[in-house]
Order: C-alpha cells, then sequence, then structure tokens
C-alpha cells in the first residue's frame, strides 16, 4: 500500500460541502470519483482534514490517499485532474509516511473570510458585500476578544451536550486591501459554523450594533444572538492547515483579486 497526500483547491458554490452525503454533490464525492477513474478501482482511503460546508471554498484543503498503485505522484495528480471539474483542482500530491493522517495529525487550521465594502462584478462568489460603513479599529478590537482559550458554544449549531466547545483559537485578525476587509482565524479546530458566527458579530461590530462589551458576554454566557448574525458561505475559504507547532502560516492573500 501507498500513502500519498494532497493539495486540494475548490470553489464550494455548487457543492453541499466536502463530505461525502448521499444525494448530494459534493467535493469529496467529485475527488473519490476522479481517483477511482485514475486507479480503476475503489479500493482505497481518502480523508480530508476537515469538513467544510456548503457553498465554502478552499484555497489548500490537505488530504490523504492509501491506496495499492505502482503510479508516481506526478502521473496520480495529472490523472486525477483529467477527471474533475473546472471548480475542483489537485496542486500537489506527494508521497507522505505510512501512518500519516490528514486530520488527526493537523496541528491548525485557518480560515479567511472576505468581506467587500464594494459590489464587485468578478468576486461575487467570493465575499461577502457589506454596504454599511463600517468601523475598523473596533473590529480589530472584537477580534482580540476571541483570541485564547474560551467556550464558543454561542458560536456554533454543535450540542454542547455532545462535543466539547472549547477552543484555543490561535489568531483573529484583520487585513484591509483596498475595499476588502480580509479576517483571518486560525486555531487547533473549528465547531460546525462557528467562523461564520464569529464573522458575522465582527461585522456587526463594525457596523455599530453589537458592542464589544456582549461579544466578551457571548463567551462567558450561553446565547443564540451569535446565529442571528451568521455570515453567508461565499466569503469563507479553508486557507491553510499546518502540521508542525514551528510552521508559519502563509501570507493573507485575497482570492480573486477585486481589491
Amino acid at each position: 500500500m501507498a500513502r500519498f497526500t494532497f493539495t486540494i483547491e475548490y470553489e464550494g458554490t455548487r457543492y453541499s460541502g466536502w463530505q461525502v452525503q448521499k444525494n448530494a454533490r459534493t467535493v469529496q464525492g467529485e475527488l473519490i470519483g476522479a481517483i477511482a477513474d485514475a486507479l480503476g478501482t475503489r479500493d482505497f482511503e481518502f480523508m480530508g482534514s476537515g469538513r467544510t460546508d456548503a457553498g465554502v471554498h478552499a484555497k489548500a484543503q490537505i488530504a490523504h490517499l492509501e491506496a495499492r498503485t505502482v503510479l508516481s505522484p506526478r502521473i496520480l495528480m495529472l490523472k486525477i485532474n483529467d477527471s474533475l471539474p473546472s471548480d475542483v483542482h489537485v496542486l500537489n500530491i506527494e508521497k507522505a509516511p505510512p501512518r500519516f493522517h490528514a486530520r488527526h495529525h493537523a496541528v491548525s487550521r485557518g480560515y479567511l473570510y472576505q468581506v467587500s465594502q464594494r459590489r464587485t462584478a468578478f468576486g461575487k462568489r467570493f465575499v461577502w458585500w457589506v454596504k454599511d460603513e463600517l468601523d475598523e479599529a473596533k473590529m480589530r478590537k472584537a477580534c482580540e476578544i476571541f483570541e485564547g482559550f474560551h467556550d464558543f458554544r454561542s458560536f456554533t449549531a454543535d450540542d454542547p451536550e455532545e462535543k466539547s466547545t472549547t477552543v484555543d483559537l490561535l489568531e483573529c485578525s484583520i487585513e484591509k486591501q483596498g475595499a476588502l476587509y480580509l479576517i483571518r482565524i486560525r486555531g487547533s479546530h473549528f465547531l460546525w459554523k462557528m467562523v461564520r458566527q464569529m464573522v458575522g458579530l465582527i461585522v456587526e461590530v463594525g457596523r455599530g450594533r453589537v458592542t464589544l462589551d456582549q461579544v466578551h458576554s457571548f463567551l462567558k454566557h450561553e446565547s443564540d444572538i451569535p446565529a442571528k448574525y451568521t455570515a453567508p458561505p461565499s466569503g469563507l475559504f479553508l486557507d491553510h492547515v499546518l502540521y508542525s507547532k514551528t510552521d508559519i502560516a502563509p501570507p493573507v492573500q485575497s482570492l480573486p483579486n477585486i481589491q
């Protein structure tokens, strides 16, 4: 058996998320079909570093494949990409250690959210267009509140009784590039809808509809208010996955260039 690591980019607009589902088109499902075409068999294991929700994109999703094949990584990549739709693309395939696991061995994951302050003809599927004027200083302060080890039960659709809602949030930062606010959120792991609910609240702070004191309170006391402000999936990207605590996250870059 050979094990490979994949780096994958995809536009999630047409998909019901990453993970294979019955009666739904998913990114993992498309990749499994393409891998089966390339190998001539479905006797393999293919797993990603984590799920992305319906409509969410990825700049660098990581996955691993375990299969019986003599194909080189380059030939395997060419064959798989030939079978994939245009909105899913394998950027790189490399041989991996026999026990490498894309999900279990990840030490942190980074998401990028793009908020546009202007209407765009080219980037509508990749941003959340917010017409209102935003207070950048207050948004940065809201980000600072989120950093650290907190209970994010107010920021997820997961059931706290069934799954731990504590997360070590390593980074929550904002960079302004032209008409775009680029919000990077990096943590040990993430809960269902957590990033989109955080971004929605950060924007509401920028609009002046939510106070910084309220943000503090949502981390201390359970509330359903953040769910009401959930940001749309269009602006969200899985930006990177790191496998060593010494690895450095890539620079923040918009996609596409719509500044």
